[in-house]
């Protein structure tokens, strides 16, 4: 047995349910194990020096600033691995919104960047994959519908539109169907997001006992340690 938790990933586009599955991941690890995952997002600004390049690449993209964006996405990923994935996987299981594959559709999208050059630039910095990277597929007007009808300013009037949303559902399905070119996504699954709510979470959390990421219930019952 491993004495580390998993990294896990879960990617979608927005309405598929990405938070609530988030959510119920962590609910299920404290609620069984009694241990409190740690949650990090696609970004998490922790290459403070490249915060300008990241905000002014994510929210106003253009051919001037595409390749500073991608260089500090990359030194976002990579502070991340360093600083927070790895000094926490030893204790508790680490859940990302959304990691490289949103990004490999971001600059296909908003910059026609073949995948695989996204993916080449951001590798050459990751040096962790996850152990699953869990895909909720739906519908694009299913899944406007339910983005638009969440509370709040989720929604982006130049990225939460029909033609953007297909385009990255596209990408999402180029990347998925063939995970081997993309080893850095780890484990790739992909989950019917159609299903209640619920279902969608015991299938998420089968993924996660076929392939020994969480605690058998004989190593609990014996009184062993938490870890996978």
């Amino acid at each position: 047995m491993n004495h580390r938790y998993p990294f896990i990933v879960v990617e979608g586009l927005d309405g598929t349910g990405k938070t609530t599955l988030r959510k119920g991941l962590f609910r299920l690890w404290e609620g069984l194990y009694g241990v409190t995952p740690l949650c990090v997002l696609t970004t998490n600004f922790l290459a403070s020096d490249r915060a300008a390049a990241i905000i002014g690449g994510k929210y106003g993209p253009n051919a001037g600033n595409r390749d500073a964006y991608l260089s500090a996405v990359a030194a976002d990923k990579r502070a991340t691995l360093d600083r927070v994935v790895l000094p926490h996987r030893p204790v508790r299981p680490v859940i990302a919104d959304r990691w490289l594959l949103s990004e490999l559709a971001f600059f296909a999208v908003k910059h026609g960047m073949s995948v695989s050059e996204t993916y080449e630039a951001l590798a050459s910095q990751l040096t962790l994959a996850p152990d699953v990277t869990l895909v909720l597929d739906l519908e694009i007007d299913t899944s406007m519908s339910r983005a638009q009808a969440r509370q709040g300013d989720a929604v982006r009037a130049d990225w939460d539109v029909h033609d953007i949303q297909s385009r990255v559902r596209e990408t999402y399905e180029a990347v998925v169907t063939k995970p081997d070119g993309f080893p850095l996504l780890g484990d790739v699954v992909r989950l019917d997001a159609r299903r209640p709510r619920s279902e969608v979470l015991l299938a998420a959390w089968d993924v996660l006992r076929e392939r020994r990421l969480v605690p058998s219930p004989a190593a609990l019952a014996d009184g062993g340690e938490n870890h996978v």
